[in-house]
């Protein structure tokens, strides 16, 4: 186990991965307390920001965070034993009521570390690194790690807020975000589609110092609902150098879905929740709780409907400026469900230049037994004919096998998607599907096409599955066991929400 004593930092160079190692170590400690990873993350967040609060008050910043002195990073480290136990749950009672950043970071924080002396090896340990002098990328990836070992733990269900980062990645590198724009995702989750613009506008763009300002304090905005990932997106985004510790925090706490965007932006990147239908509890007139579903009526809006994620694109499209792009992972119900999803989706294809859909396979999200696709869609002004001439469609789903553990989704697995993406040249396009070559993954429908379709169905597949014909090529054993282990868990997290539902 860690000593807390132990600096965390080694001849001046942080390995990021060591240093999440043995953060997460210390948790294996209190799982016996009955902490749970999340329970845990969210402890190491008030206390990194607390540290951090503490180096930027002191020379060369000299700044004020709006701590008061009675609840500041030294008045932790004072204090031991059942004194340091009640000392930290009035300091997070008292800063949950401030302004800004501060007072979001801290909202309804609790202490879920009952143990004074495990709780005072924790602030040990996060004492013994200088957080303000370690690298903004260092910083962010032991945060990054962080969230990643949290999402692994798959009965806690922090998954679903957790889009793997090699997706992300070539996402971003597709759409191209550049300086001076502006940046949203509806539902932020933990960060990660902000994060990974964020690095690559700086990674590929030598910015000047109003450039690096804007992109601090005006690129970036979001929404997330469920308080606790909120809170852990903040402090995501804090580490990476977004935003400021005593300013108003770019991700709102309310439902992206309930009003127009107040402002449009100039890409949007974004995963919405799993799960087809958008509800709340209501109570009935016999005094009974019931699910209710949840409709949005927005003039914006070209259908009225439950299902939450058909929802999302047409918030997401309206967000858009008109010179505005998208990219969005939706399962592939709104690729082919009738009624909305037809109107849906006749409508993006009119007013957009809906032009790439990415098919995904199954074993690379959090959430079991997820069929997501992506959509990369340019909005345009309005005009008499469709924008959509060509619909671009690469399958990454037939013949591909992911698990977490044994075969995770890693960049270099979408390269040759990226290659045949062509970013900054979509008109340049060529297929790698022939008659000749009828194993391409690579193809395009007219908009013809697409419209003969029954409801205008998306869900297009030309690949043989080999797994049907050909037991060569099935998986290796255990990736197979792994990948119905995943199934299950799936079917059982789905007949558990339908009795949550019942009941």
């Amino acid at each position: 186990m860690l000593n807390a004593n132990e600096p965390l930092i080694e001849n001046n160079i942080m390995n990021a991965s060591t240093i999440v190692s043995r953060i997460w170590n210390f948790c294996t400690v209190l799982k016996d307390d009955g902490v749970s990873y999340g329970d845990y993350l969210e402890q190491i967040t008030y206390l990194i920001f607390l540290k951090m609060a503490d180096e930027y008050s002191q020379p060369p910043y000299n700044r004020d965070v709006g701590i008061p002195a009675e609840f500041n990073w030294s008045s932790l480290l004072a204090e031991t034993g059942a004194e340091l136990e009640v000392h930290y749950v009035r300091l997070l009672q008292t800063l949950g009521t401030k302004p800004g950043m501060l007072g979001q970071i801290f909202t309804k924080a609790q202490n879920k570390i009952q143990d004074p002396a495990k709780l005072y090896k924790l602030v040990q340990m996060i004492n013994s690194t200088d957080w303000t002098m370690t690298g903004v990328d260092v910083k962010g990836e032991i945060y990054e790690g962080l969230l990643e070992k949290n999402a692994e733990d798959t009965k806690s269900g922090a998954g679903q807020y957790f889009t793997p980062r090699a997706l992300i990645k070539a996402m971003v590198e597709c759409v191209r975000p550049e300086p001076g724009k502006t940046i949203a995702d509806p539902a932020t989750g933990t960060g990660g589609f902000l994060l990974a613009a964020y690095d690559f506008i700086v990674e590929q763009h030598d910015l000047d110092k109003e450039e690096k300002a804007a992109l601090k304090d005006r690129t970036f905005y979001g929404n997330e609902i469920v308080a606790n990932t909120r809170r852990l997106c903040l402090m995501n985004l804090f580490l990476h150098n977004i935003g400021e510790m005593d300013g108003e925090p770019a991700i709102a706490s309310t439902d992206a879905l309930v009003a127009e965007s107040p402002i449009k932006v100039d890409y949007v990147l974004a995963n919405p929740p799993f799960g087809k239908k958008s509800s709340m509890t209501v109570t009935n007139e016999a005094g009974e709780q019931e699910k209710d579903d949840l409709t949005y009526n927005r003039k914006d809006f070209w259908a009225t409907t439950s299902n939450k994620q058909l929802n999302f694109v047409q918030h997401i499209r309206s967000m858009l400026k008109s010179t505005g792009k998208a990219a969005v992972v939706v399962p592939d119900n709104v690729l082919f469900e009738g009624g909305a999803g037809e109107t849906v989706r006749k409508k993006l294809l009119a007013t957009t230049n809906l032009h790439t859909v990415l098919r995904l396979p199954t074993g690379i999200f959090y959430a079991q037994g997820v069929k997501a696709n992506v959509l990369f869609f340019d909005n345009k002004p309005a005009a008499e004919k469709p924008w959509t001439k060509d619909i671009w469609f690469y399958d990454y789903r037939t013949n591909i096998h992911h698990t977490l553990k044994k075969k995770p989704l890693r960049l270099e697995d979408l390269k040759d998607f990226i290659e045949c993406y062509q970013p900054g040249d979509i008109e340049g396009r060529a297929e790698t599907w022939s008659e000749e070559s009828p194993e391409g993954r690579w193809r395009k429908y007219s908009y013809e096409d697409v419209l003969a379709r029954d409801k205008t169905s998306l869900d297009i597949f030309w690949l043989k599955d080999k797994s049907l014909a050909d037991l060569d090529n099935l998986p290796d054993p255990d990736e197979i066991a792994e990948e119905i282990v995943e199934n299950l868990e799936a079917g059982l997290a789905a007949f558990r929400e339908i009795e949550a539902a019942l009941t």
